[in-house]
């Protein structure tokens, strides 16, 4: 690493931001050089930004970008798009592939506070090997999105995921943290639960998130739902420890409700009414099933797609 200082690499997954890539990757550049002037990293520190299947003209500001600023400005793109996690994924490694001391990853939109990068970096000249970001509000999110988030987070820490509420994706890991990483080959790996779960030592910064200057966000409704269903079906399996409860006290209903019946019948010589109780029984129990088998679905989910043992991308190219 030169000058023996510490070499950063800053990655930004990118997505049809054709609007926004090219003043962030400026200010980013201008950001790394205040950085460097004040001795804290090394002048080769670097921006590689994923191009995750755009289908705007994101690809070619790309090229011109590193036509512009070489070395400092490296990218590759994937030849369809895969989703954010895996683009992560595929910056990480890849600059763990090209070198790095340390890695941070941040949204293409900068809606995340670029100048938290250097406390980024104090905190892991202190001896952090992962710092993570901690949003301090959601007041740039829509009603919807801030409570569904929060309840998101309340739930994985119910079911033993310990994630700091408001954690996002804006964090620095190590090139320590790269190789645990690369030992990680499993294709739905969701990273904000893997970096809390191998145990090295982090840090957290807060920060204040901005409104989004230009363009739209990425994450509608279906893919934050599959983010959380991905999130919580590859790091916890207490929803299934739970269909079993249920079903065991499913069963002892069912008996309690059989001794009822026996009672009234042979003991009362009554004959039980309760026809709408019955069907509203048989309804509730019925869209149980579906609901336990829906979750247990998503657990074969899972395991079908590791099985099949698909590489997560496929890069188009790459500009080193």
């Amino acid at each position: 690493m030169s000058e023996n200082k510490t070499k950063l690499a800053i990655i930004i997954p990118c997505f049809n931001e054709e609007l926004v890539v090219k003043s962030t990757v400026e200010t980013l550049l201008k950001v790394l050089d205040r950085i460097i002037a004040k001795d804290k990293i090394a002048s080769d520190s670097y921006i590689y930004l994923v191009d995750d299947g755009s289908k705007d003209s994101t690809w070619s500001l790309i090229e011109e970008l590193h036509n512009t600023y070489g070395s400092r400005v490296k990218g590759t793109k994937f030849i369809r798009n895969y989703g954010n996690q895996k683009a992560l994924i595929a910056g990480l490694l890849g600059v763990k592939a090209i070198g790095c001391d340390c890695v941070i990853s941040i949204d293409a939109d900068l809606q995340q506070d670029e100048n938290a990068i250097e406390t980024f970096i104090d905190e892991f000249h202190k001896g952090a090997d992962i710092v993570s970001g901690i949003r301090n509000d959601r007041k740039t999110d829509s009603f919807f999105k801030k409570y569904t988030a929060l309840c998101f987070y309340k739930l994985m820490n119910l079911l033993g995921v310990k994630i700091p509420p408001n954690h996002s994706d804006f964090r620095l890991v190590s090139a320590r943290g790269l190789e645990i990483l690369e030992q990680y080959s499993e294709e739905g790996l969701f990273l904000r639960g893997f970096f809390h779960e191998i145990g090295l030592k982090t840090a957290y910064v807060h920060f204040d998130v901005k409104p989004r200057a230009l363009g739209s966000t990425k994450y509608n409704f279906f893919s934050l739902t599959s983010l959380a269903l991905n999130g919580i079906t590859a790091f916890s399996i207490v929803p299934l420890r739970i269909i079993a409860a249920i079903g065991v006290l499913t069963v002892l209903g069912s008996f309690l409700l059989a001794m009822e019946v026996i009672v009234e019948k042979y003991i009362f010589h009554t004959t039980p009414g309760g026809w709408a109780t019955l069907v509203i029984l048989l309804a509730f129990f019925g869209g149980l099933q579906i609901f336990c088998l829906g979750i247990i679905g998503e657990y074969m989910g899972q395991i079908f797609n590791e099985v099949k043992a698909r590489p997560r991308y496929i890069k188009d190219k790459e500009l080193l």
